[in-house]
């Protein structure tokens, strides 16, 4: 028998267009207050934007807005639900990539309760445990890259050298209605584009490879990872305006998220939590810097164990992503890493010395990273291999 557990996945909607179906839904149609959270600029210079704010406040619905313009802090959330606290609010709809949607989550969450959201981050806040009450989210993403559409937790920062990258997090705060419209993702910029993409494929392929995956997960895994192979590099350059490979896409990225939830991920994520909460870099950016590097010392290690649970998987996602059918198990995880290698030169994601960080900070950073969920156990001299060959 296989014992697992599986969170709840949020009603969707999948297709073009489908931001329209928004004011239509039951729990708008029954809200008398609906605050909108997005981004600074770009949803709104959309004529989307103006047509849902006009179906809203059509019938009669009290509309409050408020812009999240980088990743969330404590600070911020803690802010805009003194502001909206007595404002009744029925519905919180989260428009734009994932810190917008990280932001109304957790305002979703802390708007029914009394104290500071520091007292309920995980590991650095006041250890108390969020009794899931919150006020009903709808999640539309404007990017494809951290699937927190589907995700159940809401991930906070505080960036200095002493910061954090901690999540609050409970099974009621998974989205109540998810909108998944391509045509809102296909201005999305190039460089943003591919630095959410690499995200959504660290995550798939994380929890493919992950300690806890479950055979629910890796079918999951593997369909979000064939949609991803036939068309990321053309949404990035030519086929950048595709509906049909936007949606692709987001699809992937949707799917990681539900992976992420029921798998946990690996050493990537670790990073992004301590590496995010040092340094002020995006987080796509970060996880798609380190995946080849933490990929080849994964393979690297699995080879000396002769561990071929793991490394089949690995081969199978090198095929995949390459589009070869190699048989060779070696080789095959050899294309993988060279295939992300390629990417990543072709896509010029930045190294970690170009935010800020420094050979200096590297024992520090290795010292609150977890290694959880990694397929292999990591020593920090292995870790820190990671972050030198990126910096």
């Amino acid at each position: 028998m296989i014992n697992f557990t599986l969170s709840k996945i949020p009603q969707t909607f999948f297709s073009p267009g489908s931001i329209n179906i928004i004011s239509e839904l039951q729990l708008v149609e029954d809200a008398k207050s609906i605050l909108l959270v997005t981004g600074g600029t770009s949803f709104r210079k959309t004529k989307q934007y103006k047509k849902l704010v006009d179906s809203i406040r059509q019938k009669n619905i009290k509309l409050y807005d408020i812009r999240v313009t980088k990743e969330p802090s404590p600070r911020i959330i803690d802010t805009e639900v003194a502001r909206h606290k007595n404002k009744n609010i029925d519905v919180v709809i989260a428009i734009g990539g994932g810190s917008v949607l990280d932001a109304g989550k957790a305002i979703s969450a802390m708007l029914t309760q009394e104290d500071s959201v520091m007292a309920y981050i995980e590991g650095v806040g006041g250890g108390k445990i969020h009794n899931g009450n919150k006020i009903p989210l709808v999640a539309v993403p404007t990017t494809s890259g951290t699937g927190s559409e589907t995700t159940k937790n809401a991930v906070l920062s505080e960036v200095r050298k002493s910061g954090f990258k901690k999540s609050i997090r409970h099974e009621n705060f998974v989205p109540d209605v998810v909108i998944l419209d391509s045509e809102l993702i296909i201005n999305c910029p190039p460089s943003v584009t591919a630095a959410s993409g690499l995200d959504a494929l660290t995550q798939l392929i994380a929890s493919y490879v992950s300690t806890k995956a479950t055979p629910i997960t890796d079918a999951l895994a593997i369909s979000g990872l064939e949609y991803f192979s036939k068309s990321f590099i053309p949404v990035c350059n030519d086929e950048y305006d595709s509906i049909d490979k936007r949606a692709s896409i987001a699809y992937a990225s949707y799917i990681s998220g539900i992976t992420l939830a029921n798998a946990g991920l690996g050493i990537v994520h670790g990073f992004a939590s301590s590496v995010g909460g040092y340094i002020d870099i995006p987080h796509g950016v970060l996880c798609g810097t380190l995946l080849s590097e933490a990929i080849k010392l994964n393979v690297k290690l699995l080879l000396l164990q002769d561990d071929k649970y793991y490394l089949n998987k690995y081969a199978k996602v090198g095929n995949i992503l390459s589009g070869e059918h190699e048989q060779d198990i070696k080789k095959s995880c050899d294309k993988l890493v060279s295939t992300l290698e390629e990417w990543i030169n072709k896509l010029k994601i930045p190294r970690l010395s170009e935010f800020g960080l420094e050979q200096a900070d590297i024992d520090n950073i290795v010292n609150i990273t977890d290694n959880k969920n990694n397929p292999i156990i990591l020593n920090k001299d292995q870790m820190k291999s990671i972050l030198n060959a990126r910096l």
